[in-house]
Order: structure tokens, then sequence, then C-alpha cells
């Protein structure tokens, strides 16, 4: 960072400074050389700023495109990986990936304008992607939310665990998994399985390449949408997906 700044700096005092008093770089000693930077950035502090909002500037659309390339070169991983739970229409003609926590508020807001979307829109197929990023107690919920799906509970567990709102402790997962009618034991076992936990490896892989730093994060078409949002904007973000020629 200061390397880009120093050279921003240097760029614009060559290029800017007065014509009678520019003196080519070569010509001066370093402690000149540094002097001269040190006392322009004292005249002209706008310059750092620039500086760094164009580096972020660049940066940010270099991220934009890497997750692009990376949601085109994963698609199947995103969309239709069979250890993804799905719900909505499973044969709909558009798919929204969401990456969630289940002790995480916003995904926590977003659950009843998922379900308006769905219910308004009966060709929606929504993929569920198990994201645990805030502690055990949201692993071992993950965990139990895919063992759930072994005995075909899935749907009904993942809204309960909502409907606890609650933190959802490993207390709370056990007493709504006994709420809604799963076989404990089992689901105990089944938790520990390899295939469960490489599913939730898995979503951390995809999210991070897809630049979804926090959740919920939304994927649908072409489109990666980090954070909670509003039914016009989720709407929106499907319609243009349903758009796209197949």
């Amino acid at each position: 960072m200061a390397r880009v700044l120093m050279l921003a700096c240097a760029t614009a005092w060559l290029a800017l400074g007065p014509p009678g008093q520019a003196i080519a770089a070569g010509e001066m000693s370093q402690d000149q050389f540094d002097q001269r930077i040190h006392d322009y950035i004292l005249a002209h502090p706008e310059i750092i700023m620039e500086a760094l909002q164009s580096l972020d500037a660049r940066q940010r659309e270099a991220a934009a495109k890497e997750a692009k390339a990376a949601l085109a070169a994963k698609a199947d991983e995103i969309f239709r990986d069979p250890a993804s739970p799905v719900g909505g229409n499973a044969s709909g003609d558009v798919t929204m990936a969401e990456f969630f926590d289940y002790n995480c508020p916003y995904c926590r807001q977003v659950v009843p304008i998922m379900a308006q979307a769905v219910a308004d829109d009966p060709q929606l197929r929504i993929v569920y992607k198990e994201f645990p990023i805030l502690g055990p107690d949201s692993m071992f919920a993950a965990k139990a939310a895919l063992a759930a799906q072994r005995q075909d509970k899935y749907a009904e567990f993942h809204k309960a665990l909502y409907d606890a709102r609650t933190r959802v402790t490993e207390a709370v997962v056990l007493k709504v998994a006994t709420e809604v009618g799963l076989d404990i034991p089992r689901l105990k076992t089944d938790m520990q399985l390899p295939e469960i936990q490489a599913a939730i490896e898995k979503n951390t892989q995809l999210a991070q390449a897809l630049g979804i730093t926090g959740t919920p994060g939304f994927v649908v078409g072409d489109q990666i949408f980090p954070g909670a949002t509003d039914l016009a904007t989720m709407k929106k973000l499907i319609e243009q997906a349903r758009a796209v020629p197949k």
C-alpha cells in the first residue's frame, strides 16, 4: 500500500510539478527524491485519498471479474450439487442458491421474503447452501440439517430452526429435531458422516470463490448478490435470470 501511494505521489509530482522546478528523478539523490515526495504529499494531501479510491475500485473490479469467472466455472456445483437440499419447485426454470447460517439475523430476516418469492413464483427452485460461519453452534446446526435431509425432513427442520427465534445452540437443535419427529440417535450418527463435512467444506470453498464472505449470499443466473435483500429486488434478480437465453 505504501509503495502504491509513493508511486502515485511521485507520478503526480513529476507530472504536475511547476515546469521551472522540474528535476528528473535520476538527477537526484534518494534523500532528495524522498524529501520532494514528502513535501508534495504535505502540499497535496488529497492525492492520497484519490490513490486509495482508485486502488479500491480496481481491486473491487478485479474481485468481481474473478467471482463471475468462478460462477461460470462452478455452476454445476452451485446449482446442481446432489448434496445440496432443494426447495421450491425442484423442476423450476430458475434456480436461486442461498448461502446461509442459522445464527445469522439477516438470514432470519430474509426467510419470509424467500417464502413469499417461492409462493409467488411456481417455477422458482431454491438450493440451500449450508455455510456455518458463526461458530460451533452454527456448525452443529448445519450438520444436523444435512443429516435431517437423510430422513426426508430437511425443509421442515430448516424452517423450524428459524422459527425457534433464538440462538441456535446444540440444545435448541436437538429440541427442534425432536419436535419435528427426527430419529435423534440416527441424526447424531449421520452428522458424523464424512459426506456431510465434505458438503459443508465444498460450500465454504464455493463461497470464497464467489466472493461471498458473509451471510446471506445469493446466486441466481449470472448474478451474485451478497447480503439481505427485499422481495422486489429478489424478484428482479429472478426475472433477469429467467430472461437469459438457455
